[in-house]
């Protein structure tokens, strides 16, 4: 069980943000943002690639949801979603990062980790 799905089952603590019966809505532990959010599905998708799009279709309302209850919806924020190693994904269960709270910049994306095929 990856670590995301035991705090949805409630085996691990979280500072919630919202919940349901299908998403949650969590703070970061570790924040690059003054609000940084993390959104999961309850029930285990290993990444973007793998969601139906049914479950998408009823992520986005819980989504504008959070952002609505953080008062983001009015000043703007960052939606984030890492697919794969290669996309920075570091746990292996669909999150988004929810990030606001400041005038957000776009730094760096890519080290010198290129792929030499390309």
């Amino acid at each position: 069980m990856c670590i995301f799905c035991k705090i949805a089952a409630g085996e691990m603590p979280s500072n919630k943000v919202l919940e349901d019966d299908e998403f949650m809505a969590f703070h970061d532990i570790n924040p690059i943002a003054p609000i940084h959010i993390l959104i999961i599905p309850r029930m285990h998708v290993e990444n973007f690639q793998s969601v139906s799009p049914e479950l998408m279709a009823k992520m986005v309302p819980f989504i504008q949801s959070v952002a609505k209850e953080l008062c983001l919806d009015q000043t703007g924020y960052r939606l984030v979603v890492n697919n794969g190693r290669d996309g920075g994904q570091e746990v292996p269960h669909l999150h988004f990062h929810l990030l606001g709270g400041a005038r957000l910049k776009w730094t760096h994306l890519a080290k010198d980790e290129t792929h030499k095929s390309l």
